[in-house]
C-alpha cells in the first residue's frame, strides 16, 4: 500500500502559484486561502459590473467553483488576472441573459452597508457625508452607463488598480486596446459626471467650466 503523503501546512502568505499547485493535488485550504485573498475585490468587481449586490455575489461564486474546476488549465502568469477573466466572463453571460429576458428593475447597491468605504480619518459633518454618498452614487450611476467593455478597463484600472499588461491579459486585448477603452471610459465619465458638477470637488468642476 503506497503511504498517504501529507502536505505541510499551508501559510496565508504562500505564495498564489504555491497555493495552486497545492489545490491540484487536492489541498482545499490551499484554494480557500485564495478565495480569502481575491474575495472582496472579487465581489468588487462583478458589483460595478453588474449593479447589485444579489448577481454580484453569484457571479463571485460561479467564478471561484469555475476556477478550482479549471486549475489544470491555468498556464502561469498572473493568476489574479485570470482569476478575474473568469469572473468578467461570468458577468457577461449575466449580462446577456438581462438583454434576453424582459427587463426587470433591480434596486441599485444604494445602501452603504453594501458598498464597503474606506472610513475617512476624521468623521464627516451630515452635510459632507450627505454630499459623499450623492457622489458616489453619482460615480456608480455614470459607470452603469458605459459599455461593457469600457466599464470592465476602467474599473480593472482604476478600482483595482491593475496595470495595463494585466488588464490586457484579463481581457485577452492589445495594449493599445486597452488604452483606448480606458481613455473612452475617462471621458464619458467625466462628459456624465459634469452633468451634476454641484455634487464634484471644485478643482473638477472649475475644469469642466474652463473647457
Amino acid at each position: 500500500m503506497v503511504p498517504h503523503l501529507e502536505l505541510p501546512q499551508v501559510d496565508t502568505d504562500t505564495p498564489d502559484l504555491d497555493l495552486i499547485a497545492r489545490a491540484r493535488q487536492g489541498d482545499l485550504d490551499a484554494f480557500n486561502i485564495l478565495v480569502e485573498r481575491y474575495q472582496t475585490s472579487l465581489y468588487s468587481l462583478c458589483l460595478r459590473m453588474l449593479g447589485a449586490p444579489a448577481p454580484a455575489e453569484d457571479a463571485a461564486q460561479e467564478a471561484f467553483i469555475s476556477a478550482y474546476r479549471s486549475l489544470d488549465r491555468f498556464r502561469g502568469g498572473s493568476f489574479r488576472a485570470w482569476l478575474f477573466r473568469i469572473a468578467a466572463n461570468a458577468c457577461y453571460d449575466e449580462l446577456r441573459r438581462r438583454k434576453a429576458r424582459p427587463a426587470t428593475s433591480l434596486d441599485r447597491a444604494g445602501d452603504d452597508d453594501e458598498r464597503p468605504i474606506e472610513p475617512p480619518d476624521t468623521a464627516p459633518s451630515m452635510e459632507e457625508h450627505a454630499a459623499n454618498t450623492e457622489l458616489h452614487r453619482a460615480l456608480e450611476d455614470a459607470l452603469a452607463q458605459l459599455p461593457d467593455e469600457q466599464r470592465l478597463a476602467i474599473v480593472l484600472c482604476d478600482v483595482q488598480g491593475f496595470g495595463y499588461a494585466d488588464i490586457a491579459e484579463t481581457m485577452r486585448v492589445s495594449l493599445g486596446t486597452v488604452k483606448s477603452r480606458i481613455s473612452r471610459a475617462r471621458l464619458r465619465l467625466r462628459v456624465i459626471l459634469l452633468e451634476r458638477r454641484e455634487l464634484l470637488p471644485g478643482s473638477i468642476r472649475q475644469s469642466g467650466e474652463d473647457q
